[in-house]
């Protein structure tokens, strides 16, 4: 009986450390800050952005100074001069609201610089996570930076630096695969 018993706890802890071993993380915003191009994407596009954020504040400004300058004549001004005076104000408001929808609105401009920059990065990252696990024979790879919520994970199972020395990278100094955080 005490050998089953020993045969079985055996088992289980087998069972369990095997188990245990399928479960990895990866932190992906740590990947990425360890990869030049993605850095020097991402300072590009907020090079572009601010660009055309400037633009839109320029514009708006004009616009805000147009208006008051409307309120303070408004009163001398003809009905018909008035209102075409207000259809003009807010015509040029609708341009820069259709200007900011283009380049910043959802597949505006700005989401198609992402994709074109941004995206086969995270694409070498999810093609080297996706080899790892398979060569590694993890069931399961979660992300630590994205919406998943970690209550605890031990730092022996974040494989982010391995990522990023499969893909060529020299990881941070600040952590490292294995210490505790």
């Amino acid at each position: 009986m005490k050998k089953s018993v020993t045969t079985i706890c055996i088992l289980i802890a087998w069972i369990a450390a095997a188990w245990a071993q399928r479960f990895v993380f990866v932190d992906t915003e740590y990947i990425l800050s360890n990869i030049p191009e993605y850095k020097q994407a991402q300072k590009k596009l907020d090079e572009i952005s601010e660009g055309w954020r400037t633009e839109i504040d320029r514009r708006y400004k004009e616009i805000d100074d147009l208006y008051k300058a409307f309120q303070a004549e408004q009163i001398l001004m003809p009905e018909d001069v008035r209102l075409q005076k207000q259809q003009e104000i807010e015509k040029k408001e609708k341009e820069v609201k259709d200007y900011q929808k283009q380049k910043f609105g959802y597949e505006g401009e700005l989401f198609q610089k992402k994709q074109e920059l941004i995206k086969p990065i995270q694409d070498k990252i999810y093609n080297e996570i996706q080899k790892m696990a398979s060569e590694k024979a993890y069931d399961f790879v979660f992300d630590k930076s994205g919406g998943v919520s970690m209550l605890y994970a031990s730092s022996k199972y974040d494989k982010s630096d391995d990522i990023l020395r499969a893909m060529g990278y020299v990881p941070s100094a600040g952590k490292q695969s294995g210490t505790k955080e």
